[in-house]
């Protein structure tokens, strides 16, 4: 009986001293509402995958001229940055179906560019230079990481624009800080270099590291991107080597 008034103490104590100490550590940043993220971020990275998708060789881009897919996304882009200039905060549901928008124009013109690349693989037409192929296929893979980095971004808890708000209380993807919110800063809450990282290192073990995901939708696409990831590194290094030998 002594241990359980012990426990029942010891519990109790822990509660006050929670309760005196402030709301912050009772209820962390990403479960209540907060700033935005800064809008520059995500920008950097969509123009840079831009970039990479204009290095691309012409037969691997799916509409003609090469420009349009481009000069599309740009234009969304523009259009999100002059909804939401400095921070990713909710205002209109038009915002979120733009963001929405120019993430399946990434993917679709990255997912034709790969789909490309392996017909081309499988069917002898990679040409014979091993260093051309291995920039495609790097080019290839990179703007893939982005792609699904925008996926898991967009679609954690709601997206951006309700993670800011703080109505989703239970997490797609599970970062260390969660588990152990001793480890971070008070106000830490997943930004879109913490999906980066996620999409990276997803893409380069081809299985989940030190962020696991909890939803069956985010299980299947991390699944799909291991997929994607492993047959476009097997097939062009396979390639590349055989021309070099």
């Amino acid at each position: 009986m002594s241990d359980d008034t012990d426990d029942a103490g010891t519990r109790l104590a822990r509660i006050e001293r929670l309760v005196a100490s402030g709301e912050r550590e009772l209820v962390p940043a990403w479960r209540r509402a907060t700033r935005g993220e800064p809008r520059w971020v995500v920008t950097v990275v969509i123009v840079a995958a831009v970039a990479l998708q204009l290095s691309l060789p012409h037969r691997l881009v799916l509409l003609r001229p090469v420009w349009v897919l481009p000069a599309l996304e740009l234009a969304l882009l523009a259009g999100l940055i002059a909804g939401n200039p400095r921070r990713v905060e909710p205002r209109t549901r038009k915002l979120r179906m733009l963001g929405l928008a120019l993430t399946s124009v990434i993917t679709v013109a990255n997912g034709w560019a790969a789909v490309r690349l392996v017909g081309d693989l499988v069917n002898g037409g990679a040409g014979d230079a091993a260093v051309p192929l291995l920039l495609t296929g790097g080019v290839i893979w990179v703007t893939n990481v982005i792609v699904f980095a925008l996926w898991y971004w967009e679609w954690d808890r709601g997206g951006p624009m309700a993670r800011v708000r703080g109505r989703h209380q239970y997490a797609d993807f599970l970062f260390v800080q969660m588990q152990s919110p001793e480890l971070a800063p008070p106000d830490w809450e997943p930004a879109f270099l913490d999906y980066l990282y996620l999409s990276f290192t997803n893409a380069t073990a081809f299985s989940p590291t030190d962020v696991m995901p909890l939803t069956r939708w985010s299980k299947m696409l991390m699944m799909l991107q291991s997929s994607v990831s492993l047959v476009t590194v097997v097939l062009v290094v396979a390639r590349a080597v055989n021309i070099l030998k």
